[in-house]
């Protein structure tokens, strides 16, 4: 046989494992439900998201013919805080009962130059502020015109008074939909990776417990067995990944969420699918070596630990501080190490707060450590797998001829 039928045959027997793998996960019933309600999740955060940027905050204030010309000032100033606003000129009477049913936030009573506002219970915050700044420009004004000086010339160099900061390292302005985008690519990939992670493990003992796995080496070798098992089991979980991923963005698609949003979509869901692969291989190396120490499903928990604590550290940060401080020194350092990187990176990068050369260096970082993991995983598993008993130290899987 020639070299190169042994490598086909070394290969087949690779695809062989990884279809089986593919074919009997994706008939479980806890990955088909998974799947689906993490895509019922999506499509509702993605609603809600519809829902929040749409609904913009618009403020109602009647003016009466008294107060009329502080229409303008009011909406200007009330509009520099954030919400919009709509003014009405009303009669006195009519704007007190307005206000009484809701239909109306504020009444301005009185003359432009002495003026009272008019709430049902509290005014709004935002109202509170511009007219407190109105009121205390007519004071201003009022003390200059008794000076002898020109309240207007005044008024108008106040306005064009403005402060000029000059910021060294300014932040990353970040958005409402950014911030939203990293929460769903840090869950999304954390479910995803753990759930797969937990299916090679489970995998490999139930072989083990079953005795299976002696059937299975009889004709293949144990690193092609776990080639298989991993490649099998990654596959199911990219194409989950991927579909969620592209649900998302075709929701947001239809729901003209991309028009209105700074989020990249297309380059957030890339770069998640790109990262799953890569934490996944790493991560699923490491569960399928681990479990091979145990022959019992109740050992699988306690020998993964390792590894599921190695996953629970950057999620953690991710989801708690990385959305709102994505260049806290802790945050940037998990997203540059290997293991750290798959679960952080992805949502620096939702958060457009990295710039491509260094997710491109991260991630030729992560992918020079899974030679070593293939190596030190197929080690031992292979010395591992066919043992039975009580559980194994990874020491002794690993200095085993």
């Amino acid at each position: 046989m020639s070299a190169g039928d042994r490598s086909s045959g070394t290969w087949d027997a690779v695809r062989l494992v990884a279809g089986r793998e593919i074919v009997q996960r994706a008939r479980t019933k806890s990955f088909v439900w998974t799947t689906v309600v993490l895509l019922v999740l999506i499509v509702a955060a993605t609603v809600g998201a519809s829902f929040v940027i749409g609904s913009e905050k618009t403020l109602r204030v009647g003016v009466t013919e008294q107060t009329a010309s502080l229409a303008g000032a009011i909406t200007a100033t009330t509009e520099s805080l954030g919400p919009r606003v709509e003014v009405d000129t009303v009669t006195d009477a009519d704007g007190r009962a307005r206000v009484a049913d809701e239909s109306l936030d504020a009444l301005v009573v009185g003359t432009a130059d002495d003026f009272s506002v008019v709430a049902k219970t509290t005014l709004d915050i935002d109202l509170t502020t511009a007219l407190s700044v109105l009121d205390q420009q007519a004071a201003l004004a009022a003390e200059i015109d008794a000076l002898g000086g020109d309240p207007d010339t005044v008024s108008a160099a106040v306005a064009s008074a403005a402060l000029d900061v000059e910021s060294l390292e300014p932040p990353p302005e970040v958005d409402g939909s950014q911030i939203l985008a990293a929460y769903v690519v840090g869950i999304l990939l954390f479910v995803a990776l753990q759930t797969c992670g937990q299916m090679v493990a489970q995998g490999v003992v139930e072989e083990k417990t079953s005795r299976v796995v002696e059937l299975l080496l009889a004709t293949l070798r144990p690193w092609q067995l776990m080639t298989g098992k991993v490649a099998g089991i990654g596959a199911i979980g990219l194409a989950q990944v991927a579909l969620l991923t592209g649900t998302g963005v075709a929701a947001s698609s239809l729901l003209g969420l991309t028009d209105s949003i700074s989020v990249d979509l297309g380059s957030t869901a890339l770069w998640a699918t790109t990262w799953f692969v890569v934490g996944f291989t790493m991560y699923a190396l490491l569960f399928a070596a681990l479990a091979a120490l145990v022959s019992r499903q109740e050992e699988v928990a306690s020998v993964t630990s390792p590894v599921l604590v190695l996953m629970m550290l950057p999620y953690i940060v991710g989801v708690s501080v990385a959305p709102w401080a994505p260049d806290n020194p802790l945050v940037a350092w998990l997203s540059y190490l290997p293991f750290t990187s798959p679960l952080i990176m992805p949502i620096r990068v939702a958060l457009g707060a990295v710039p491509d050369w260094q997710v491109f260096a991260v991630l030729a970082g992560n992918l020079a450590v899974v030679p070593f993991l293939v190596w030190f995983s197929s080690r031992v598993y292979s010395n591992a797998v066919l043992r039975t008993g009580s559980r194994i130290k990874v020491r002794d899987a690993f200095k085993a001829a």
